[in-house]
């Protein structure tokens, strides 16, 4: 049975449960999610494959299920290997008030190809038996809750094998359109791209951006539309900018040519501004996370991988509370190395993953050890290396 912890922020619903099966190293793990999740551990015991298997569910969510798929390789190269037929997802959302809404997904390998195995979106309710389904489906026999007609229905449109009935089914009732939309827009970063001609680098298109996009590819526009539009939040990020490096003044956007941005920083120890490509590799993600995790449009979920890459020491402290902030709206997943980034957090923040003795994932929250004596004396990332709660190859 997944938790059943309520997961609201600022009154948005979100996830409070999740459960991934037969996904790499995920044989069978359950996740009571919360605003701050970050995921340690040694390589290869399943950090990325947590959020891997979230992307691929977004995916589902929002009709990408096949070529995420595809890109990730398919369903026969993400299966436990020799232990799992199918891979699977369940889901928990909480709902104010009333059980949570649960989405359970079963995909398995069919031919060279793959098919929904078994798709189910469903609420328990109050006094009733059995709970109430928006989508009952079993491979082609296909079922969803058609609101005028109030039963169950089969399409009479044209349904893809390949997708999911989540993301084909017509509007359905609030809270499940919630869910869709929660799976649909969570969005998975990786290490921000700084080679000499990353889209960070190179001046960008003038126009509207609410994200300064997953390689920085709108951190210009983004920025300046803020300047415009949301001062206060704009500030904030030079603010965060500020606190980081004390010697930034501020930020100016010069044309670069017709209809074109860069960006440059106003340094009080040089007398002429440094322009967006000259910002050493720290500095520059930095920046883009900074922009990122203050975000006035995140998705609800938000996944990022190795955010301290780059990054000095001194600067982990910082990026810990921009995560902070960012966790009251969106729930924050992310996959660290770093035990220097583990310092600056609270164990009820933090997902120890460890490898079983049959290889398989398995995860424990730090603040469910008993740490109270160890963490009088030391502080998180010591008792880490210590090995005091795992996470340690």
């Amino acid at each position: 049975m997944l938790a059943q912890a309520r997961a609201i922020i600022d009154g948005v619903h979100k996830i409070s449960g999740l459960k991934i099966a037969g996904f790499r190293r995920l044989a069978d793990v359950e996740i009571q999610v919360r605003p701050l999740m970050v995921l340690i551990g040694a390589n290869g015991v399943g950090k990325t494959s947590v959020l891997d298997a979230l992307t691929l569910l977004s995916a589902s969510a929002n009709g990408r299920f096949n070529p995420e798929l595809s890109r990730m390789g398919g369903v026969a190269s993400l299966l436990t290997r020799g232990r799992a037929s199918n891979l699977s997802w369940a889901v928990d959302m909480a709902v104010p008030g009333h059980q949570p809404l649960r989405y359970e997904l079963s995909v398995e390998p069919s031919g060279g190809s793959y098919r929904v195995e078994r798709e189910t979106l469903y609420q328990q309710r109050e006094g009733y038996s059995q709970p109430f389904k928006h989508i009952d489906s079993s491979r082609s026999d296909i079922r969803y809750f058609e609101v005028q007609k109030g039963s169950l229905v089969r399409p009479d449109w044209e349904h893809s094998p390949l997708e999911t009935s989540l993301a084909q089914v017509p509007r359905m009732f609030r809270e499940p359109e919630e869910l869709r939309r929660t799976l649909a827009t969570a969005t998975h970063y990786h290490a921000l791209d700084v080679s000499p001609r990353a889209p960070v680098k190179l001046p960008q298109t003038m126009k509207p951006a609410s994200l300064p996009g997953a390689d920085g590819e709108d951190l210009v526009p983004y920025l300046y539309y803020l300047r415009e539009t949301d001062r206060d939040r704009f500030e904030m990020i030079e603010d965060s900018i500020r606190a980081a490096f004390p010697a930034f003044q501020s930020f100016n956007f010069p044309p670069a040519a017709a209809g074109l941005l860069s960006l440059t920083w106003n340094d009080r120890d040089f007398p002429k501004p440094l322009y967006i490509h000259e910002l050493s590799e720290g500095t520059l993600r930095f920046l883009w996370l900074a922009a990122l995790l203050q975000g006035p449009e995140l998705s609800t979920i938000t996944m990022i991988d190795e955010p301290e890459v780059s990054l000095h020491p001194e600067l982990l402290s910082l990026l810990v509370d921009l995560m902070r902030g960012a966790s009251k709206r969106t729930q924050v997943i992310v996959a660290t190395h770093s035990d220097r980034l583990i310092r600056f957090l609270d164990p009820q923040e933090v997902l120890v993953m460890d490898a079983a003795e049959d290889g398989s994932a398995k995860l424990t929250w730090a603040d469910s050890l008993d740490l109270d004596r160890w963490l009088s004396e030391y502080s998180l990332d010591e008792i880490w290396r210590m090995g005091r709660i795992g996470g340690r190859s």
